[in-house]
Formats: C-alpha cells, sequence, structure tokens
C-alpha cells in the first residue's frame, strides 16, 4: 500500500476553506454532484463524483478550522479501492492571510498512487477556486477514478 501527499497554498482563511470540507453545500462547489456528509467521528461520508462515481467512506476526525480526516473508496462493484478501504486527511495550515491545505491518502494500492494524485490535483485546484469565491464549475467527467480497472 501507498500514500500521496499534496500541498497547496490557497488564498483563504481555514475557517473559510473547513465548511468546503464538512458542509454538503459547500463540497459540491469543487467536488462531487451530491454530497451527505455527517462531519463527526463515525459519521457518513457521501460524494457522488462526477455525477455517477460514489465515493464512500467515515469521517474518523474533524477538528473545526484545522483538521479533517475520513476513509474512503468507491461503492462500485469490483473495485480495487472499496468503500472505506483508504485514508483521507486535509490539514489547513494557516500562512498568514493565506492557507496551506495538505492532503495525505494512506493506504492506495501501488498502481493507483498516478489516477489518484492527478484527480486530487484536479480537485485541489477546484477548491482552490471555490474557496476564493470563484465558481470552479460542475463536477464533470475528467480522468476516470476508476480508470485502474476499466
Amino acid at each position: 500500500m501507498a500514500e500521496l501527499i499534496r500541498e497547496v497554498v490557497m488564498e483563504a482563511s481555514p475557517a473559510t476553506i473547513f465548511p468546503f470540507l464538512t458542509d454538503p453545500a459547500h463540497h459540491v462547489q469543487w467536488m462531487g454532484s451530491e454530497a451527505d456528509l455527517d462531519p463527526r467521528a463515525g459519521g457518513d461520508y457521501r460524494v457522488l463524483v462526477q455525477g455517477k462515481h460514489p465515493g464512500v467512506g467515515k469521517f474518523v476526525e474533524v477538528v473545526p478550522d484545522t483538521k479533517v480526516v475520513f476513509t474512503f473508496g468507491w461503492d462500485e462493484p469490483d473495485h480495487p479501492i472499496p468503500a472505506g478501504s483508504t485514508e483521507v486527511e486535509i490539514t489547513l495550515l494557516p500562512d498568514g492571510d493565506k492557507t496551506t491545505v495538505r492532503l495525505v491518502h494512506r493506504g492506495l494500492p501501488d498502481d493507483a498512487v498516478s489516477d489518484h494524485t492527478s484527480g486530487w490535483g484536479h480537485y485541489l485546484d477546484r477548491l482552490s477556486i471555490a474557496v476564493s469565491g470563484g465558481d470552479a464549475g460542475p463536477d464533470e467527467e475528467m480522468a476516470s477514478p476508476s480508470s485502474s480497472h476499466n
């Protein structure tokens, strides 16, 4: 199993960014066409990515304006990364009037790291647009998150 780490500096405070990680109405502005989030330890994390790929897990840790940790995987038959089988940790590190968003995705199959690295890069770019008040547009098809088994 492998992990990937992405860090992006965003033009927003941790308090501005945090709701985009925990509030369904904000979450779909950068990732997912639908989101069902219960941001507390043991609460559900469900996001319909690109309108057709159900990403599913549970929140593990939620520290307001600081950190969110959730399990994650794809709720699709025979997917090599099943629902809840990996862990995503997003930490918000204040840097003046900006924030470094540090994402660590642990427990990925070695052959899924490149797909998920480009996927998270895409979504972190969209998050950066959304938290600065921009419109990232609808969550549409890019490189499929399930391409490793198509």
